[in-house]
């Protein structure tokens, strides 16, 4: 599949050098698009990519590109994936997919409607050691699932921070780095929860810094998750079960897990990555793509859509109206 990205950031950066590791296996860097010549003409040389353009329209334009990477700042995903659509291209979009779920909904179904693959970029989904999880979950291995814990959170400094926190660009931790502790956990529970309680501090920049969710599902199980871009969190889950327990050290970048069942045995799991956990999306989008699908069954538009209901209404019940709404 010949792929083309929009934007020359850092999530950018670590796209084009998994995909340049991958051009053995069919995958190829095409092109890169970026708001200005100079910034995608470095981005070119640094990653060998044979054609730049300084617009995004530009980049879209481009007859060779058969799937865009949109890795633009969150406000614009919704415009620069609508462009990418319209323009015949297959899409793998950054999350958060969009700021709210009604854009999301409205580019599956112009996606649908024009038979080209989209996809959000949620890639721990795709990651080998969740394969292992749900097998363990579903061979009943620490029995029903009662409770989930995850927490999640960094400092962010800079110009890094200016991006994060301001409204404009879509900021806040509840979407730059909640929708990982959300999606998850419906990664385990595979459903919406059926209420949720949340506590938020808000910073200077008008936007969420910092919140805490308790949340509960319809068969009972409960559910914590932190989230923060001021404090430093580990990216821990555990998964709490009748008959014992699943630990992630680090859920984000999961390639070990833990499982201890009560007054029994400990079994370390251990799955590595081929490059850096980004393959795994790459391969499952340009499969799709291949194939004439419209979207991922191992990671639907309902999956997508559920976790950005989700922080809809929990911004709703933060009474916030953000600027990119």
């Amino acid at each position: 599949m010949k792929w083309g990205i929009l934007a020359t950031g850092n999530i950018a950066k670590k796209f084009a050098s998994t995909l340049r590791q991958m051009e053995g296996s069919g995958e190829l860097l095409t092109a890169v698009g970026s708001r200005n010549q100079t910034s995608a003409q470095a981005f070119a040389e640094e990653y060998q990519v044979p054609r730049c353009y300084g617009s995004y329209e530009a980049l879209a334009a481009d007859p060779e590109v058969e799937i865009v990477y949109v890795a633009t700042p969150n406000n614009l995903h919704y415009e620069n994936c609508l462009m990418c659509l319209n323009a015949g291209k297959h899409v793998l979009c950054e999350k958060p997919f969009t700021t709210n779920a009604g854009e999301a909904e409205t580019l599956y179904k112009l996606a649908e409607e024009k038979g080209l693959f989209i996809m959000e970029a949620f890639w721990i989904r795709f990651l080998p050691i969740y394969s292992r999880l749900w097998e363990a979950l579903s061979e009943g291995l620490i029995g029903r699932v009662r409770h989930i814990r995850c927490e999640y959170g960094f400092i962010a400094k800079g110009a890094r921070k200016e991006r994060k926190f301001q409204s404009g660009l879509g900021g806040g931790a509840l979407l730059d780095i909640g929708i990982y502790n959300l999606g998850f956990l419906h990664m385990v529970t595979g459903t919406a929860p059926k209420a949720f309680h949340s506590e938020v501090h808000i910073n200077e920049y008008g936007t969420d810094d910092f919140s805490t969710l308790n949340l509960s599902y319809p068969d009972g199980c409960t559910a914590y998750c932190a989230q923060s871009i001021g404090m430093i969190m580990e990216r821990e889950a555990v998964i709490y079960g009748e008959k014992g327990t699943i630990t992630l050290k680090d859920y984000q970048h999961a390639q070990h897990m833990e499982i201890k069942v009560y007054e029994g045995q400990v079994y370390e799991i251990d799955c590595p990555f081929q490059i850096n956990g980004f393959e795994y999306q790459i391969e499952e989008a340009s499969r799709c793509a291949a194939a004439g699908k419209s979207h991922s069954d191992k990671f639907t538009p309902e999956d997508s859509l559920t976790v950005l209901r989700l922080m809809d209404d929990i911004r709703e019940s933060w009474d916030m109206k953000f600027e990119y709404e």
